[in-house]
């Protein structure tokens, strides 16, 4: 049997957000670096992070993940330290690597707040990691091997999660609306050339088959016979073609066809982000009450103590080098050493336009 593979330290590494309506601009700067968007685009794109006192919800959530990691770590006994660095705002990544350096960390592994393959799913953490590496090297700092955790949308422990979110959001649609009630599964929208090279030649599309697979198994899980995929959160240039239908366009067609109610579940999001609190809980309920549909949204699964055991069940899976656990029939990947791609080819396209925080 082999030797068990050792780790010094966990690194979350996610998307970032702002934390005060100052910071909201400077923060889209760094989203949207090489575009060049005026920074009068960026005050208007920033709507929806001044309604909510220019605060993201995402580092928050992302330190609730953190505390619950590091009561999992002492229950299980471990000794890993957890730290937590961002690509475009504070905590900078390339910050916390170098603390990392400082404090003896040599071997870490990376969990990228992402459950799915794609290029801003799944590619542009590894460059991320790439970049961290470069860092360390510029200031002279002892090198750093990253592990980076596998793709996770098939978990059981998330599935079930999501299965049970689910249900209880069925049963909270009032009474009188039940039976014109649709289950809706949404994710975030990318341009169809980016889902295209997901995956690579030889397995493309991995981003939305993916997600098609996830909304699969929960409703299946859930008891849920009929459900439809939905994507949101689109933005850029609207002549690229998008993954398609919108979950706005789409619950207007149902309303058309004698829908009351919806049930959505942001498949998509493993926190309430601001694409959940935003474009659904404010966008879409607003656009919903005008057509008379009571919108139902399921809880997210990143904030229970059962998505930071399901982390470290895929630490547990690097380190005794068992099989990954899932249950699906779609390609999972993701885990690779040092930001290589998963595969030759994989993802390439050049970058979308997406704000995910």
């Amino acid at each position: 049997m082999p030797a068990e593979k050792t780790y010094d330290a966990l690194l979350v590494l996610s998307f970032g957000g702002p934390e005060g309506n100052e910071e909201v601009v400077p923060f889209l700067e760094n989203v949207t670096r090489g575009r060049g968007i005026p920074r009068e685009r960026l005050a208007v794109v920033g709507e929806h992070y001044f309604h909510f006192d220019g605060v993201s919800p995402l580092n928050g959530l992302n330190r609730e993940i953190i505390g619950n990691l590091e009561s999992e770590i002492a229950d299980r006994g471990l000794d890993l330290p957890v730290y937590f660095g961002n690509r475009n705002w504070h905590p900078f990544a390339n910050d916390t690597v170098e603390q990392m350096a400082r404090d003896g960390v040599r071997n870490a592994l990376v969990f990228a707040t992402s459950a799915w393959g794609g290029y801003s799913a799944c590619l542009q953490y590894n460059e991320d990691i790439r970049g961290m590496i470069a860092h360390l090297a510029e200031q002279g700092l002892p090198a750093i091997e990253f592990t980076k955790l596998r793709q996770f949308f098939d978990h059981p422990t998330f599935i079930h999660h999501m299965a049970e979110a689910v249900q209880e959001a069925v049963a909270a649609v009032p009474a009188d609306r039940r039976d014109t009630t649709r289950v809706l599964f949404t994710a975030h929208s990318v341009p169809l050339t980016a889902d295209r090279a997901a995956g690579g030649p030889e397995d493309a599309h991995l981003y939305s088959r993916q997600v098609a697979e996830a909304s699969r198994l929960i409703a299946q899980a859930a008891g849920i016979d009929d459900f439809d995929l939905v994507w949101q959160s689109r933005s850029g240039n609207p002549a690229t073609p998008w993954l398609e239908p919108d979950v706005v366009d789409h619950t207007r067609e149902l309303a058309d066809d004698g829908t009351r109610a919806v049930v959505v579940c942001p498949v998509g999001f493993i926190s309430d982000h601001m694409e959940v609190i935003w474009d659904l809980d404010t966008e879409l309920v607003a656009a919903a009450e005008e057509i008379d549909v009571h919108v139902e949204r399921t809880r997210t699964a990143g904030q229970s103590p059962e998505f930071a055991g399901m982390v470290l069940d895929l630490v547990d899976e690097l380190v005794t080098g068992s099989a990954p656990v899932g249950l699906g029939d779609v390609t999972v990947q993701g885990c690779t050493v040092n930001g290589a791609p998963c595969r030759p080819g994989c993802c390439q396209v050049s970058r979308p336009n997406s704000r995910t925080a």
